[in-house]
């Protein structure tokens, strides 16, 4: 029977066999019997991608790579094939390009892709052929959206079919040890096309992020099973593919300096500390209410903030609009970050800059107190590498820099402003 009598859809009934009395209970097994070794991982080659996986492609696991259309993807997708060829054999199925088109970009890279074999095909079916019946270790598939069942009625991408397509790749890695790729269209909100289910069925997915007028991309985890969320990856593109970045903070400093509204923070990726500049404007406005635009910074975060300096530092913000973004497409997300994001407000709002060289961490109380954070020593540290020239941090923190940077522990946001103010031209 094609169609369901009742909710009158085509596709729908599956055929179950009927539960036997009698049947033997699984039986359940205790984690401390449970033997396992440790997960096998394989290097795709791009060492800021395995640094987003946690260390490397785990075998048997589906990854799935989504971001804006033309940032990078399938050249990320090849690029971690070349590297993986290495290791057994790859294969790339291509739903949007020609074995040809995939040729032509080959051989714009840097990375040697003559191992990786491609096959240009939209089922299903012969997709899970092909990995049912040859060795291959991983498969790359770009894009899940351009697959489709038979079994399944819809036109490719649509709901069903990503569902079915996602849920039989997902029985064939982990049955047959391969690991999968999958290359996911977003939408125009920048959210991944398809449903939430996609995310749910795969073991890890990142983000792939960039600017068109910027040459890195960044690379994030929104999910992962064998690894941290919170370690980033830094990538630049450039005419002969995707390089990793040794030194994001050279990026992501690349504007900084001593000038009005800015103010370094120490940021914490993962097992990483990267410094990033805190840009702020303020400006009079006659909207009521006035604007708090907030770009790489939590807009709740920040309305909290100039609250703060309202009701405790004496700043009237009440007429003023308030902008704050920070620099070279990084985020400041973390409530860490309050200080500098304070920091570059009252900057901005005085039109004096900071003293020479001057970073900031900590988070701000409703109070105007501020409380030390997590990763303090790790903050220092890299501040100091850097050669900055104040750090401002909240007292009963972590110890000593361990290096030249002179150090300044308050309690309070008017404390804060008396420190990062004294060194600059015109200071209070």
């Amino acid at each position: 029977m094609g169609r369901c009598p009742e909710c009158e859809e085509w596709g729908t009934l599956t055929e179950a066999a009927p539960a036997r009395a009698g049947a033997e209970a699984p039986r359940p097994v205790r984690l401390e019997e449970i033997v396992g070794g440790e997960l096998e991982r394989r290097a795709t080659g791009v060492p800021e991608l395995d640094r987003v996986l946690g260390g490397g492609l785990v075998r048997g696991s589906l990854v799935l790579v989504g971001g804006e259309p033309g940032i990078g993807k399938s050249t990320l997708v090849l690029q971690a094939l070349a590297g993986l060829s290495a290791e057994g054999r790859v294969v790339l199925v291509t739903g949007e390009e020609s074995a040809d088109q995939v040729r032509a970009r080959a051989e714009r890279l840097a990375a040697r892709c003559g191992a990786v074999e491609v096959i240009a095909e939209t089922r299903l079916e012969a997709v899970l052929a092909l990995l049912e019946q040859d060795e291959h270790a991983v498969c790359a598939i770009d894009s899940v959206q351009t697959l489709a069942s038979d079994a399944v009625d819809g036109a490719p991408g649509s709901v069903g079919q990503v569902r079915q397509a996602t849920a039989e790749l997902v029985r064939v890695a982990k049955e047959r040890g391969v690991s999968v790729l999958l290359v996911g269209q977003v939408t125009k909100d920048g959210a991944l096309a398809g449903p939430r289910l996609l995310e749910h069925l795969v073991d890890a997915v990142i983000a792939f992020e960039g600017d068109e007028g910027r040459s890195h991309r960044v690379l994030r985890a929104a999910k992962n099973r064998f690894g941290s969320t919170n370690e980033i990856g830094v990538l630049e593109m450039r005419p002969d593919g995707l390089v990793s970045v040794d030194d994001p903070t050279a990026i992501f400093l690349a504007e900084a300096g001593e000038r009005v509204g800015s103010c370094v923070f120490p940021a914490l990726e993962g097992t990483r500390a990267l410094l990033v500049e805190v840009q702020a404007l303020v400006g009079a406005t006659e909207v009521v209410p006035p604007r708090r635009v907030a770009l790489g910074v939590d807009r709740t975060r920040l309305a909290q903030i100039v609250a703060v300096l309202s009701r405790h530092a004496g700043m009237r913000l009440g007429d003023q609009d308030v902008f704050v973004s920070v620099a070279g497409g990084a985020r400041a997300l973390e409530p860490a970050a309050d200080l500098a994001v304070a920091l570059a407000i009252v900057s901005a709002h005085r039109g004096r800059p900071l003293g020479p060289g001057t970073a900031a961490f900590g988070e701000i109380g409703l109070t105007g107190a501020l409380r030390p954070v997590a990763g303090a020593d790790r903050r220092l540290s890299a501040a100091s590498a850097r050669g900055m020239g104040h750090v401002i941090t909240p007292a009963g923190g972590a110890g000593d820099t361990g290096g030249p940077a002179p150090l300044s522990r308050v309690t309070g946001v008017a404390e804060a402003l008396e420190a990062a103010f004294s060194g600059s031209p015109g200071s209070l």
